[in-house]
């Protein structure tokens, strides 16, 4: 190799090496205008603002406050809640960076160039354009640029708040908390009202809720009905603005329930109206089968008052809405008082009569048959297991297999009779007093006549 081409090797490393210390000062003047940050660098007045919008994901929200209420640009009759936007700007009202990275030339390592997403928001003196980019890697925070040279790591992510769709930004109807319930009126499948009496009769010292009639119905039942009106999920809606044709589609022109619930909530006095219906078509083709259906394949919808927006309910809300007959919300026990109330037990079985009593030992209470001190146990937990499976007025018509008359130390009645007649091998018909109340399971009337043999045939 002679001397000249050794010299150009020598120089074109030469060239190389300065070259790439070049790169390396230039790339630690680059780093050198990362810093900690920390501070507040956008500080936007919410109530300030007058217009806010956003392109996400190929789609673009434009709102603008009116009066103080804000209004979405594509429909004016889209009713916006006023808590989502409060959310939408908050990120901006005190907007915190961990890093700044100072006169970014190329947005594009931070993919600025190409936003995820661009929001503008307007107040009366000024406009304001955010970006956001990718994910820093190494801090797994995300990208920001406001427009002033500078790219910031954003301390909070803004979109936590605007990964939305506008069906999230709908002001969803109210649904109260029903603090003090005075009274439910219920219309369409069934038609009955209850009211809340607290000095109202029964057997049972805890029930406050009866038909009009005086009927006691189940407390817990009739709260549990409250909880699922109180927390009703109406969230997907349908329609926003529903029309009287609309509204026949949903079968909400003539509703199949209606719920008027007159409750008081921190001491204001209201009235909350629900209607519910299956859609038309599906309840028809299913009232013609007569098949029972998995709610799951159910399409139903509600409306509260008279708003303009309807929601889809899911099938199991709407089964369970509509179990609000009288006989879903009254005990299902066949006997609801409390046994520590019986003071004696005349029970008819095998064709004879037998007369159970108790007495007051000190404190206690003994009971006694034949002057003979029993148990009582098992003859109440067998009481208080007759469950009504199925409620009916059918009239009895098998043989009479017990009947227990209780005489209670209770001041709304002192006494209630149940009888239990053989129906089928599955079920026998209980009545009450001697009106048929409904029908219980055969191996829950003779758990109770073996308690009943148990102690006379002892």
């Amino acid at each position: 190799m002679n001397r000249s081409k050794k010299l150009c090797i020598l120089l074109g490393v030469l060239i190389v090496s300065c070259l790439a210390a070049f790169a390396a000062l230039h790339a630690e003047e680059k780093q050198e205008q990362i810093k900690t940050s920390g501070e507040t660098v956008l500080s936007i007045d919410s109530a300030k603002v007058t217009a806010l919008s956003w392109t996400y994901d190929g789609m673009t929200l434009s709102f603008r406050r009116d009066g103080g209420d804000w209004q979405y640009e594509d429909d004016a009759e889209f009713p916006v809640s006023a808590d989502a936007m409060d959310a939408l700007l908050e990120p901006f009202a005190a907007f915190g960076a961990a890093f700044t990275i100072e006169n970014a030339d190329d947005l594009g390592q931070y993919g600025l160039d190409d936003p995820t997403c661009t929001i503008t928001l307007t107040t009366d003196d000024r406009t304001y354009t955010v970006k956001l980019g990718d994910y820093s890697t190494m801090d797994s925070q995300r990208y920001a640029d406001i427009g002033d040279g500078n790219v910031y790591l954003a301390v909070s992510d803004p979109m936590d708040e605007y990964d939305v769709e506008l069906e999230d930004l709908i002001a969803n109807d109210f649904v109260p908390y029903f603090d003090e319930v005075s009274q439910i009126t219920f219309s369409g499948s069934t038609e009955y009202t209850v009211i809340y009496d607290e000095d109202g009769k029964s057997l049972c010292a805890d029930d406050v809720y009866f038909t009009s009639a005086g009927e006691p119905l189940d407390t817990s039942r009739v709260n549990s009905y409250i909880s699922k009106l109180r927390y009703l999920d109406l969230s997907d809606y349908v329609t926003y603005k529903a029309t009287d044709e609309e509204l026949a589609s949903y079968g909400l022109d003539d509703p199949e329930l209606t719920v008027r619930v007159d409750y008081t909530d921190d001491g204001t006095s209201d009235t909350f109206i629900l209607h519910i219906s299956r859609d038309p078509e599906e309840r028809k083709d299913a009232a013609d089968s007569g098949a029972e259906e998995d709610t799951a394949g159910i399409t139903a919808y509600a409306r509260i008052g008279d708003s303009k927006i309807i929601y889809r309910l899911s099938g199991n809300s709407y089964e369970a809405l509509m179990a609000a007959d009288y006989n879903d919300l009254q005990h299902q026990e066949i006997f609801p008082g409390d046994f520590g109330e019986v003071n004696s037990i005349e029970v008819t079985l095998d064709n004879a009569t037998y007369t159970i009593a108790s007495q007051k030992d000190g404190k206690a209470l003994q009971w006694l048959y034949q002057n003979e001190e029993i148990e009582i146990d098992d003859l109440q937990e067998a009481l208080e297991a007759l469950t009504a499976e199925e409620f009916t007025s059918e009239k009895a018509a098998g043989q009479l297999e017990i009947s227990l008359t209780l005489h209670l130390d209770n001041e709304d009645q002192t006494d209630v009779t149940i009888s239990l007649y053989r129906y089928d091998g599955i079920q026998c018909l209980a009545a009450v007093d001697g009106k048929s109340t409904a029908y219980v399971l055969r191996n829950e009337a003779v758990e109770l006549m073996e308690a009943v043999r148990a102690i006379v045939l002892n």
